[in-house]
């Protein structure tokens, strides 16, 4: 194949996992460092599953995340529709072609009959295959005579269409990241392939819709290996050319032992869904990336890091999307899980809220601000943020780094109270007062300038005074450069805030 294309293949079932976007990912960059195509196909073939509003949440996540796909719903290429839904009518023709190649069967076992069958095994301690030992004594066409098989078939009884798994063989394959992977193909079931509903199962639309898409590479979790000896033999016994493998590792829980779920974040209070959903059926709310506060650059950085790292010697973690598509490569990609680690995903998310302008950051803590009445200037709030924003995680940090500049304290931090306010404390502050209140230039330099030579004129412990006086402005013993805090609230709100401390310590 002469272009690189891959697919991102989501069943619409509920919301995305990170799992999932990491993979999107992974097919994204190899798309655009190859000049490729990256195609998202929605597989619901299976209709029970079928969740409203899931399809477009994967597509949401996708936009958000900044990696668009080429093709796709909504999008459409040479090689649509993008649904498998609305490509039903043509996998019976693959299903007759593999019957008619001796490659598929058709099998009318009723799913009362099987399960006698795998009790008994289990009885003998024996675990029930349907496959090359037990098929030719079991209701299917490779056991059936040609006029009963016709006659069921004519009578409509239920059946499904059935692999034929080769016996005795041994199925070399290879995978990018794995490297030479050997099955002994007598350890194979015959999956079914298709069912009388006139639904083909995951594997026959897989492998058809790959092919028909052209797609040359298959970029999947981990989850998917145990189904690639089938998908394999399924391009063989079609006499297509097999697509390039690439299973990724499992993504682990912080411990990690065992592959991350939604209970490891509801236990330890981070996402595992990219954005909020809301499930339409209970109702419940599972918490998103997104509404978390976190930035796109800083989930799609965190997903990188899980299973991939540029090579032996590189110590750069900080990439743009640009930088990883430039970086990006199968070969160093690991094949052991990648364990996920909340607090390096807040360590990216600081950095790529550090690169945010102080204007841009300012219009949402204004949103903020506003809910809680609070109206204040672009310009105050961007002065605001230069100072507090290097502390900060998330713009939701910046009201409890920031209240003071806007409100002031109803309340003052009884431990810091105790420590900062002494016997003389209300005749310093009242010093200050007078000092403030002939200040003309309400500059942070010269409140510093003054105040500090006021302390050195009287002699006075700066403790003594700049704890207290923190303390008044602010409610506690935490904050930004205090002559700022003044200098911004103003003369008339310090000197307010100066009495009210005084009459509430005192």
């Amino acid at each position: 194949m002469s272009k690189v294309r891959v697919r991102f293949a989501p069943s619409p079932t509920g919301p995305l996992h990170i799992g999932g976007v990491r993979t999107a990912l992974f097919n994204y960059l190899f798309a655009k460092k190859n000049e490729g195509d990256f195609i998202v196909r929605i597989e619901d073939t299976d209709q029970t599953r079928y969740v409203k509003g899931a399809e477009d949440y994967i597509v949401e996540t996708l936009n958000w995340c900044n990696i668009p796909f080429d093709e796709g719903p909504g999008k459409p290429g040479d090689v649509g529709p993008y649904r498998q839904s609305e490509r039903k009518d043509l996998y019976a023709k693959y299903a007759d072609k593999l019957l008619e190649s001796g490659n598929a069967y058709y099998a009318f076992d009723t799913a009362e009959e099987l399960t006698t069958h795998r009790k008994n095994h289990e009885a003998k301690g024996k675990t029930f295959i349907y496959n090359w030992h037990n098929r030719l004594k079991l209701s299917n066409s490779l056991a059936l005579s040609k006029e009963e098989v016709q006659k069921k078939l004519a009578d409509k009884e239920p059946y499904v269409i059935r692999f034929k798994s080769p016996e005795n063989e041994a199925l070399k394959m290879y995978d990018e990241i794995r490297g030479e992977i050997d099955i002994d193909t007598n350890i194979l079931d015959d999956k079914v392939l298709f069912k009388s509903d006139g639904m083909p199962t995951y594997h026959l639309a897989n492998i058809v819709d790959d092919h028909l898409m052209k797609i040359s590479h298959v970029i999947r979790g981990e989850e998917w290996l145990p189904s690639m000896p089938l998908h394999v033999l399924l391009y063989k016994a079609f006499g297509w050319e097999t697509p390039k493998f690439a299973h990724l590792p499992l993504i682990l829980k912080p411990t990690g032992k065992g592959k991350l779920s939604k209970r490891d974040g509801d236990k330890m209070g981070f996402p595992v869904f990219p954005l909020e959903w809301k499930d339409p059926n209970s109702g419940d709310i599972a918490s998103g990336y997104r509404e978390e506060g976190y930035l796109p650059e800083a989930v799609m950085n965190m997903l990188a890091f899980l299973g991939w790292n540029e090579g032996e010697g590189s110590e750069k973690e900080i990439y743009s999307l640009d930088e990883l598509i430039e970086a990006f490569s199968l070969e160093h990609v690991s094949k052991g899980g990648a364990k996920f680690d909340p607090e390096k995903t807040k360590w990216f998310q600081h950095h790529y809220l550090q690169t945010r302008s102080d204007f841009e950051l300012a219009s949402q803590y204004q949103l903020i601000l506003k809910e809680k009445g609070i109206e204040a200037s672009s310009h105050y709030v961007e002065e605001v943020i230069k100072t507090i924003k290097e502390r900060a995680t998330f713009v939701n940090d910046f009201w409890e780094l920031s209240s003071f500049y806007f409100v002031k304290p109803t309340t003052f931090d009884e431990k810091a109270a105790k420590k900062a306010w002494k016997e003389g404390t209300s005749e310093i502050m009242e010093n200050i007062k007078v000092l403030l209140e002939g200040t003309e230039d309400f500059s942070q330099e010269t409140l510093q300038e003054n105040i500090k030579k006021w302390i050195t004129d009287q002699e006075i412990g700066f403790g003594k005074v700049m704890q207290p006086l923190r303390l008044t402005m602010v409610g506690e013993m935490k904050g930004p450069d205090l002559f700022h805090i003044i200098s911004s609230i103003g003369k008339k709100e310090a000197i307010k805030r100066i009495d009210f401390a005084i009459e509430t310590l005192s």
